[in-house]
């Protein structure tokens, strides 16, 4: 079933390659191979390779139809499309591993040395940190799930468990590290006279915009997208469509607290559109961080205004059900990632 070659490669060296070919009726219906330096190694993985291409014979595997990872990716995307919305990260690492060398290996046969290979070669060759490489395991398990149940091919499913788990174990992968960061006093005082002062000849707000974050806790997306119609100053609330979530973001319509001091904000606004602040949202990221910059404050994002805002929703003494009617958390294991409360605010009791 297999056999090894030897070859002289450019730089002296002696190189095996050990390769496979399956027939059915005289037909090649799989074939693979793989080079080594030493030839025992070529035999230890030639013998490995044929006692689990035995045992994919027996089970019937191999009579299934030929599909590649490429093809399962593919009929994910079809399968999400005009159901389930992805965003732009999802999206473009999906496109990504549909063009990788991963995308032409044969499904039936993927094992979990497979995936561990290229996760490796991601970080060592492509420089992608451990959490970034995490989702591209967790895309792949999303897509071999419906490949099983619209192919009944299931050793994808099993190849990414079993790599998932010794990929963690050597921390070739990881879950992303926690963001802590705080807004300082200084930083804060600073940030209000940059944009105090460049506001007047600016089309963005960032001095209201950069406030009312830090009073609602919301994100710049949010922000931008938050509309006049869906304000009311008297109950002291604010509807968005489509907030953030884990399973369910379309339609997702959800209600949220705006305090006074916010709402006079969103009151001094002038009405130019449907929105109460109608700037692009990476405009104002790139505001944000551009401002950052120029005033030499290192390490912080829009995004952690988000961070800044719960946490000091807690240190004025809400309860985590009040602090949620801000921030639209469902659960306290989510909520408390955006919380970093100070010691010295801890009141005595």
């Amino acid at each position: 079933m297999g056999t090894i070659a030897q070859r002289k490669r450019a730089d002296g060296t002696t190189a095996y390659t050990a390769q496979i070919r399956l027939k059915d009726q005289g037909v090649i219906v799989h074939s693979e191979a793989q080079t080594f330096t030493k030839k025992a190694l070529a035999q230890a993985w030639l013998k490995r390779r044929e006692a689990e291409l035995e045992v994919a014979r027996a089970t019937g595997v191999l009579n299934q139809k030929k599909l590649t990872v490429g093809d399962l990716l593919n009929s994910y995307v079809k399968q999400a499309k005009g159901i389930t919305e992805w965003g732009r990260t999802k999206t473009s690492d999906i496109k990504r591993l549909t063009e990788s060398g991963l995308a032409e290996k044969d499904a039936r046969m993927l094992t979990a040395a497979d995936l561990i290979e290229y996760c490796k070669a991601r970080r060592i060759n492509d420089g992608a940190g451990p959490a970034t490489v995490l989702n591209d395991i967790v895309w792949l398990r999303q897509a071999f799930l419906s490949g099983a149940a619209m192919f009944g091919i299931t050793q994808p499913v099993a190849a990414a468990e079993a790599a998932k788990a010794d990929l963690l174990r050597t921390k070739v992968i990881s879950k992303p590290q926690q963001r802590k960061r705080r807004l300082s006093a200084d930083e804060e005082t600073i940030l209000l006279d940059h944009f105090s002062s460049r506001d007047a000849r600016a089309q963005i707000p960032m001095l209201d915009i950069f406030q009312f974050a830090l009073l609602t806790a919301r994100r710049q997306e949010e922000i931008c997208r938050l509309k006049w119609a869906d304000v009311d100053a008297e109950k002291g609330i604010g509807w968005l469509d489509d907030v953030k979530h884990p399973t369910q973001k379309k339609g997702n319509r959800r209600e949220f607290r705006i305090l006074s001091a916010a709402m006079e904000i969103i009151d001094r606004q002038p009405r130019i559109a449907d929105e109460v602040f109608p700037y692009n949202c990476r405009s104002v990221g790139a505001a944000f961080t551009r401002a950052c910059h120029l005033v030499e404050i290192e390490g912080l994002r829009f995004h952690d205004l988000r961070h800044e805002a719960t946490s000091r929703l807690f240190e004025k003494g809400y309860s985590i059900q009040d602090v949620a009617q801000f921030t639209l958390h469902e659960s306290w294991t989510t909520l408390k990632r955006y919380t970093h409360l100070r010691p010295e605010n801890v009141q005595e009791r």
